[in-house]
């Protein structure tokens, strides 16, 4: 059983912060800029023993203009309301009550048969409580809760009321509440395939076309719409779709820069990562960094080329790209390469299970004796430069390390002097003969 609680108000209402608190790490990005929130995040928590989903929205505004970003925002907004078990109706105390949140505060009661709960935030000390004259009750609910979300105080209350509620209700909601993972247990493992890539290659595109949803995310074609990391529960397997990483001189503001650090951070928990391109750009130099980053990392990794709709299947022009790719990630090539058109959904249906043969090969171990049979010869015949005529670089025996991740130690009589353009031999070598798609391996030479 998987219920759902969505944060909802005005931007800069600290919606985020509380957020933050309520599932207990940074996931949110947390600004003094309002509307830094656009689509919806997940997270989950615990309290009085009972597991639950919460989700973070955009800023509600009342808006004149066409905005794009803002219509899609408020369809955010109501797609959250609408898959949600509670709703807290966040509002700042030392602002009091807007235009905007007496016009929220009519829609979540009229049009939304959902459990409300109005929170007031910001309640820092006790000083602005006994201070506020504001009458919250004008927005039409019952009984409010002060919080300060920045500090926690008042968070444990809310927190006693939501679990309360859950309880009270439970056999009702067994019968008909939509559960997030999609009727999964939450109990298994589910592996993480993080889509990465430059701003505007078409990730959160992608995510929607999994889902076969028009708007889970926001898309628009202005680079950057896509701020946070975001999470979501497709086929046994959660797909988080990540902010797009400019170069750091291309940075000029320091809320890119924040989410660009939350595409690192995805990348370390991810066990797959989806490097998605432009076909229409080809492979750059951001391209290649974010792959040795997904290296750097020991992730597993599979390239994603989308937009291919654009070039007609010339096949002629794919395998020059292909072989483009795989010379310069070299010695590392052998990663599947996939063409797609996100938009049109053509090849899509490629990529989960590819996304699973890479994780199968992840937890590929050999066994001793068969690694030694193979590889000993090969080095034995192609032994690493000596370091005089008297002294003999030799490799005398290998094996594959009990690891998460695939690594090898060879043992040599001068290790030491081994170089790196042999080490990249080794690991072609290794490629050719093991499956190791996808999978980034790592070679130690160490002293017999």
């Amino acid at each position: 059983m998987s219920y759902i609680v969505s944060i909802v108000g005005c931007p800069n209402v600290g919606k985020s912060t509380l957020f933050n608190r309520l599932i207990g790490r940074r996931k949110a990005i947390v600004h003094v800029t309002s509307g830094v929130t656009r689509d919806r995040i997940y997270g989950t928590t615990e309290w009085n023993g009972m597991k639950f989903s919460v989700v973070d929205t955009g800023g509600f505004t009342i808006s004149t203009d066409k905005d794009m970003i803002e219509y899609e925002i408020k369809n955010q907004i109501f797609l959250a309301i609408e898959e949600s078990d509670i709703v807290l109706f966040l509002v700042d105390i030392k602002i009091g009550i807007s235009n905007t949140e007496i016009e929220i505060s009519q829609i979540l009661r009229e049009k939304y048969k959902k459990i409300i709960i109005l929170v007031v935030n910001k309640v820092d000390n006790n000083n602005i409580y006994y201070n506020s004259n504001t009458d919250f009750f004008r927005l039409g609910f019952d009984k409010y809760y002060y919080i300060s979300a920045i500090n926690g105080s008042g968070t444990g209350e809310l927190l006693d009321k939501i679990t309360e509620i859950f309880q009270k209700y439970n056999n009702k909601y067994d019968s008909g509440i939509k559960n997030i993972n999609g009727g999964i247990n939450k109990e298994k493992y589910l592996p993480i395939f993080s889509v990465i890539g430059r701003p505007n290659v078409g990730k959160s595109t992608l995510i929607n076309s999994f889902l076969n949803k028009k708007n889970h995310h926001i898309v628009t074609n202005i680079p950057g719409t896509t701020r946070d990391s975001l999470d979501v529960v497709y086929k046994q397997c959660i797909l988080v779709d990540t902010p797009g990483v400019r170069k750091k001189s291309k940075i000029r503001k320091n809320i890119e820069f924040y989410s660009s650090i939350r595409t690192v951070k995805t990348i370390e928990y991810a066990d797959i990562c989806l490097l998605m391109i432009d076909a229409s750009r080809g492979w750059e130099n951001q391209d290649m960094n974010l792959f040795r980053l997904v290296e750097k990392n020991h992730k597993g990794i599979i390239i994603v080329i989308n937009k291919w709709d654009l070039f007609d299947k010339n096949d002629h022009l794919q395998k020059n790209l292909e072989n483009l790719i795989r010379n310069k990630i070299s010695p590392f090539d052998n990663v599947p390469i996939l063409f797609i058109s996100a938009k049109n959904k053509n090849g899509i249906h490629n990529i989960i299970p590819t996304a699973y043969d890479v994780l199968k090969s992840s937890k590929n171990r050999l066994k001793t004796n068969i690694l030694n049979k193979i590889m000993l010869p090969i080095l034995k015949n192609n032994p690493p430069p000596s370091i005089r005529k008297n002294k003999l670089i030799k490799i005398k025996y290998c094996t594959q390390l009990p690891s998460r991740t695939p690594k090898f130690i060879f043992f040599s009589n001068f290790p030491q002097y081994i170089k790196e353009s042999y080490k990249r031999f080794v690991e072609n070598k290794i490629r050719y003969y093991f499956d190791f798609k996808g999978v980034p391996i790592q070679i130690f030479f160490r002293k017999k």
